[in-house]
């Protein structure tokens, strides 16, 4: 699947040749999430072109990895499902993805922002069953960020669960988050915490005090949150 081959017959050369190219391993990380529609597979991936998450689609698909199938309930509009095959690589990214979290340096990791990531991953981790049984919206604001990134939307239904959205959806707010990007990043990842970030004034929440009060219980976090870095 790569550009060129090992010429190898180790298993860890053939399967470098499958997951080694470019972007592979993080598109078949967010297939592991749970993504299966091509523009669901954009937001998880936004700086990866069509292009090339198309070709790297395809790839997979010839690799056996993910198989195109039609979606329930719209036979018009084909998903990209995992096979066996592609389900075995969920403990391999996740260790991957533990490994990246326990050995990386927290600076450089923080340098790397991505509003549209970070609320994509943040929509999908949501605890719809920790919030109360109705609609409940929160706005996210990052005031440094530019225009097209400062709001974002998380509409949560107890019955379609979270949605997100990066225009103003027309309901009324329930709770604003207010905070810079890099704050939000290391509180969802597990590095910062919401009490020291709004004790040092670097995160503010205005509304609903309940939803204020059960901040960490609904909000979630990443699932490597809980990995320790190592010790310097």
């Amino acid at each position: 699947m790569t550009e060129t081959s090992y010429h190898q017959f180790c298993p860890v050369s053939m399967a470098a040749e499958v997951l080694g190219a470019r972007w592979t391993i993080v598109l078949v990380r967010e297939l592991v999430a749970g993504s299966t529609r091509f523009n669901d597979l954009r937001r998880g991936v936004p700086r990866m072109s069509p292009a090339l998450l198309s070709k790297r689609l395809k790839e997979l698909e010839a690799a056996g990895v993910v198989e195109r199938v039609p979606a329930p309930r719209e036979p018009d509009v084909m998903e990209y499902r995992l096979t066996a095959s592609g389900k075995e690589l969920g403990p391999i990214i996740e260790a991957i993805g533990v490994w990246g979290q326990r050995w990386t340096e927290t600076e450089p990791q923080l340098e790397k922002l991505d509003a549209s990531l970070l609320m994509w991953d943040m929509r999908r981790n949501i605890r719809v069953g920790k919030l109360p049984a109705k609609r409940v919206v929160v706005q996210f604001i990052y005031p440094e960020r530019p225009e097209g990134e400062r709001n974002w939307w998380i509409v949560v239904d107890p019955q379609s669960g979270a949605d997100l959205c990066a225009v103003e959806p027309g309901f009324e707010v329930d709770l604003f988050v207010r905070s810079d990007l890099r704050t939000m990043t290391a509180i969802w990842m597990g590095l910062d915490t919401v009490d020291k970030a709004a004790g040092d004034d670097r995160l503010a929440l205005i509304g609903d005090k309940g939803l204020q009060k059960d901040l960490m219980a609904w909000l979630g976090l990443s699932p490597f949150a809980g990995v320790g870095k190592r010790a310097a």
